[in-house]
């Protein structure tokens, strides 16, 4: 077995520590001490050679900073980079193909990004030595005889240009400044500007300057300016953050059409129907969060998600999560009762700034989730705003007798909640005593890995550590009604459904309701009881309807999108139809666009 340590630098706080790791550890070998402390840092250093794995300093580091993991021995051979002593490490690589698409799918923090930017050339694979990291020429005898030696060959000779989208797209503001139209015309090597901002639907957005974009115009101006460049790799992470249904089925259309002139694309998904309708084959990474990443080896489409979702690897004998993921192949009965009536509103009408959003007449019922569906700009997070501030809807809107209407809040943008502190402080003040309820540990902070956060400040935090936070703290707080916008954003698979799976405790255990704008449809299959479909004009006129069973909604808003959906027999989730293949032609006929057609 082969012996890894990782400090995560972020945890470790040596000026509020005892150091106890360094205190207690057993291991000396020759008066060689297994853990040092590091003078230039002030952290600890742990010598993965002397180390015995007793585990002793995991278990005394206060800040859950430390871990001890052991490997088999002939992984620890495929090492492709870490980023130093104690850091993480990934192991494997992706090998993109020409004109195709390779889709990574993953745990957050388990080396997709790295992947991306070694691909990208942006980080050299140094092979775990980062003290003495090879040439290009030994990194490419590792690779010999996979597809990876051909690439990184070309890569090592400056004969592969590349075209990266980060993954937070809301940091491009920050270094680029001007008008959209003006930037893409830059960078518009392929002289199809017109073309792709059809494709995309841009052309509300050209005339704006950077800074004042939403975060669903700054996702697709960057993957508008990714997608011009002409080059040989197309490397997008995460491009379906902010997007909506609609422009999320435009933006995969997109990318296949570079993959069919020939280009190679790699990536980076979390949306499964997305990615399935993306990729021509996938890797996913397995290992542990923030700790060490693993490569699969490559899957078809169908095969590999159905492989990460039933968390065993056959072809390495390797089960990665005690139970599979499943998906309910059938919506809830239609017919099923409704708890009590909670809040009730009559149709009504609200002008805000210049936007016009029209409501029908709609009920909520205790431990009910109601999901919001639409495009973007459509009113969706103007009518949570208005319930958040409590301004009635309409003379009509009235709550269940003896009951106040007490309102949780989860914004989509989370720089509106001014968190500050540490993450046990920051939810100390949010849900009080609930903090210590064993119900909230159990069932909201554990499946959000809350709990490994809680000595982190929440300015270190990344944006889907950040959001786990928001959530456990809206789902803390004492409410009637629990409005979370946009709650997937930046999470994982596992971490949605997690997420899922917590909004529903939340309001069964209180008998309250929740309102989830939603863009992932198997996300919103997953946690809504009935649906509030948005229609109308973006950014001028809105309309919420009545809240609406599940197979009556998705019906109607997956045609409006002309585009259907069948359910894997394996796992029940949703795959997209090719468009004009048999299934699509016959669930259309059939008016099913959802919940028929499985296999």
């Amino acid at each position: 077995m082969a012996r890894i340590a990782v400090l995560d630098r972020d945890r470790c706080k040596p000026k509020r520590c005892s150091q106890e790791c360094l205190r207690f550890c057993p291991g000396v070998k020759v008066g060689e001490k297994t853990i040092e402390l590091d003078t230039s840092t002030g952290r600890p250093r742990v010598s993965e050679e002397l180390c015995t794995g007793c585990g002793i300093c995991v278990k005394k580091c206060p800040f859950k900073a430390l871990w001890v993991v052991n490997l088999p021995e002939e992984l620890s051979e495929e090492c492709s980079f870490t980023y130093g002593a104690n850091s993480f490490r990934l192991y494997r690589l992706p090998a993109p193909k020409e004109a195709s698409v390779l889709g990574l799918i993953g745990q957050n923090s388990m080396g997709k990004t790295t992947a991306l930017k070694i691909l990208a050339g942006r980080v050299k694979p140094n092979l775990g030595r980062y003290a003495n990291p090879p040439d290009w020429s030994e990194v490419i005898e590792h690779f010999r005889g996979s597809e990876l030696q051909a690439y990184l060959t070309k890569l090592s000779r400056g004969e592969v240009k590349v075209a990266y989208k980060p993954q937070y797209v809301d940091v491009i503001p920050r270094y680029v400044k001007g008008e959209v139209e003006a930037l893409l015309r830059r960078v518009d090597e392929r002289g199809e500007l017109k073309e792709v901002v059809e494709a995309l639907d841009l052309k509300e957005a050209l005339s704006k300057e950077v800074g004042q974009l939403s975060g669903g115009e700054l996702q697709r101006t960057a993957i508008a300016a990714t997608l011009l460049r002409e080059v040989d790799v197309y490397l997008l992470d995460e491009p379906s953050s902010y997007l909506d249904v609609e422009q999320r089925m435009k933006m995969a259309k997109a990318v296949r059409e570079v993959a069919r002139r020939g280009k190679t694309v790699v990536v980076v998904e979390h949306d499964l129907a997305v990615l399935d309708y993306l990729s021509d084959y996938v890797c996913f990474l397995y290992g542990k969060p923030g700790v060490y990443g693993v490569v699969s080896h490559p899957y078809s489409v169908r095969v590999g998600i159905n492989v990460y979702l039933d968390g065993y690897l056959p072809d390495e004998n390797l089960r990665l999560r005690r139970e599979p993921v499943r998906f309910k192949v059938r919506p809830e009965p239609l017919e099923r009762a409704l708890g009590p009536t909670l809040v009730e509103w009559g149709p009504t009408s609200k002008e805000v700034g210049g936007f016009k959003l029209e409501v029908e007449a709609g009920s909520l019922h205790e431990g009910e989730v109601v999901c919001a569906l639409g495009p973007n700009g459509i009113g969706k997070t103007t009518f949570v705003k208005l319930l958040a501030s409590s301004i009635q809807l309409a003379e009509g809107l009235s709550v269940q007798a003896g009951r106040e209407l007490r309102v949780s809040h989860k914004p989509q943008y989370l720089t509106e909640l001014e968190f500050e502190g540490q993450v046990r402080e920051v939810l100390r003040r949010e849900v009080g005593s609930t903090l210590d309820s064993s119900w909230f540990q159990v069932e909201v902070a554990e499946p959000l890995g809350v709990v490994e956060l809680m000595e982190r400040d929440v300015d270190e935090l990344s944006g889907g550590e950040l959001q786990r936070v928001a959530i456990a703290s809206r789902l803390g707080v004492e409410a009637e009604l629990y409005l979370l916008d946009e709650p997937s954003a930046y999470l994982d698979v596992e971490q949605r459904l997690a997420m899922v799976k917590a909004v529903r405790k939340a309001v069964e255990l209180r008998r309250a309701a929740a309102i989830v704008v939603e863009h992932d449809l198997m996300v919103a299959d997953a946690v809504a009881d009935r649906i509030l479909l948005f229609s109308g004009e973006p950014g001028r006129h809105g309309r919420a309807s009545e809240p609406m069973g599940l197979r009556r909604a998705f019906n109607s808003f997956l045609r409006e999108l002309d585009v259907t959906f069948r359910r894997d027999p394996q796992t029940g989730r949703a795959r997209l139809n090719k468009p004009g293949s048999y299934l699509d032609r016959a669930q259309k006929a059939a008016g099913e666009y959802y919940y028929e057609g499985e296999g």
